[in-house]
């Protein structure tokens, strides 16, 4: 397979991550397609300079290669039933959905018996990142499938890595989350911890970010835990579904994450207390 020309790009999907993605696309010069069942969505995708179709079927009618970029597995699998009788043989299918690794893996199989070419192309970096050109590209996908989106791939961010076979990319997306999840977890424990100790938070995080335990989430999410400024990026809601995907692919393969468990709950009494819909940064709160 040959890299396509084509500018024409389909969306599914046009939340925080689908509408960051649109930008970078549009930017480029890509003629951006999108689908979205919100109002809101479809709004902000035009207001961007995208063009907004109708339904799930139309966009796979106009555009040969097409990004998902939705909740989770369910909707990813409700769609491809959706166009699935007008896929193609060389069509590409850019999967950014933070989804059950093994499912991802079967459907791309199921696919690639037809020649459609699906490539889960999770991203590591919030809508923010993005948008900004910021973000890692975590792929997994057949080696030609791979070089046959270079371009699109190379506008979801600056490095992009290919990390094997369709599924990998989502594999490595849950490691990636994983360790960011928590290392939200452990600096709003740190920052409250501060405070209730009589150490100024911000005067702690500037300490923090100075010393052995930086890590690069303190250069946001810590202002935004200190400032209470829970505007999404990434909503706490979505973490807490990809944490549930993490103990179920951990269930299957015997791994042991006893940090994560915890996490979950933490995570499970924010969405209870109404913070669901919140950054992920707010997750501090189940620390107040």
């Amino acid at each position: 397979m040959t890299q396509s020309l084509n500018k024409d790009v389909g969306l599914l999907g046009a939340g925080l991550v689908g509408t960051a993605l649109a930008q970078r696309l549009l930017a480029a010069g890509f003629c951006v397609f999108a689908f979205d069942p919100s109002p809101e969505a479809r709004l902000r995708v035009e207001s961007i300079g995208g063009k907004v179709l109708a339904s799930e079927i139309e966009i796979a009618r106009r555009c040969r290669r097409v990004i998902f970029s939705l909740p989770g597995t369910n909707e990813v699998q409700e769609a491809l039933k959706q166009i699935s009788s007008d896929l193609k043989a060389g069509d590409l299918i850019l999967d950014t959905t933070t989804g059950d690794p093994e499912i991802v893996e079967k459907l791309g199989k199921e696919l690639e018996g037809r020649d459609v070419h699906y490539l889960d192309a999770t991203l590591g970096g919030s809508s923010r990142q993005i948008a900004a050109g910021d973000a890692i590209v975590l792929c997994g996908a057949a080696p030609l499938a791979f070089i046959a989106a270079g371009d699109l791939l190379a506008q979801f961010g600056r490095q992009v890595f290919h990390t094997g076979a369709t599924g990998s990319g989502s594999r490595m997306k849950l490691v990636l989350n994983l360790v960011l999840g928590l290392q939200r977890a452990v600096l709003a424990e740190g920052l409250e911890f501060a405070r209730k100790s009589g150490v100024d938070p911000q005067r702690a995080l500037e300490i923090l970010k100075a010393g052995p335990a930086y890590a690069r989430v303190m250069d946001n999410k810590g202002q935004k835990m200190l400032s209470g400024d829970f505007q999404p990026e990434a909503r706490l809601a979505q973490h807490w579904k990809d944490v549930t995907l993490m103990q179920q692919s951990a269930g299957s393969n015997g791994a042991k994450i006893p940090l994560t468990d915890l996490h979950e709950k933490l995570l499970r009494s924010a969405i209870e207390a109404g913070w669901g819909g919140e950054d992920n940064s707010a997750i501090i709160k189940a620390f107040y």
